[in-house]
């Protein structure tokens, strides 16, 4: 991956989101506080204006400015967990161009351990977690990732604010496994040779 395919990324990504702000506010209206789809659509035009006005010239660069752009617009847990998964590809890019594997499962660690959270506690680490060895394995695919966000609904959330709702958040989609889904997607379409 290099730097214009993350940029191409991060605007797939900003109209993906966009276009699905009232559904992901939705999702997280059933389990959450309602606001993750506004809260998304303000951090990916945060990041839109950020690479903008920094132009960085490297991947460390980019990934970087896209974090403290998440991180200060994107409210609740989503935004330092975000900005996190961006800073830990930062820290794992090399200069012009990096496999994204060895980014995502940096970013997949960075997630979980940010958020003290495991696969099966209906987080977006539900998502991020196998969807990092999905890619080492060759085998991530947009049906993959819609298998992996599915398999939120069924989970009782044990992490973040639907945790609160304990039995009664069954039944839903993460919000955050959903969102996360469409990054890692918009991605495919970024990189696909």
């Amino acid at each position: 991956m290099n730097v214009e395919q993350v940029k191409q990324w991060m605007q797939l990504y900003q109209t993906e989101i966009e276009k699905n702000k009232d559904y992901l506010s939705q999702l997280d209206t059933d389990i959450g506080d309602g606001d993750h789809g506004n809260n998304m659509a303000r951090g990916v035009d945060a990041v839109a204006a950020g690479l903008a006005k920094d132009n960085p010239a490297d991947l460390a660069q980019t990934f970087k400015s896209i974090a403290m752009s998440l991180i200060s617009k994107v409210g609740g847990a989503s935004g330092p967990l975000y900005g996190t998964a961006f800073l830990e590809m930062a820290k794992a890019a090399k200069d012009s161009e990096s496999d994204i594997p060895t980014l995502l499962q940096a970013a997949a660690d960075g997630v979980a351990k940010r958020g003290g959270a495991k696969v099966g506690d209906k987080t977006m680490v539900d998502v991020w977690t196998p969807a990092a060895q999905d890619a080492k394995a060759g085998q991530l695919n947009a049906a993959n990732i819609d298998k992996l966000v599915e398999a939120t609904k069924p989970l009782r959330a044990l992490k973040g604010r639907a945790s609160y709702l304990g039995e009664r958040s069954i039944g839903h989609l993460d919000p955050g496994a959903v969102s996360t889904g469409m990054l890692l997607k918009t991605l495919l379409q970024a990189t696909a040779k």
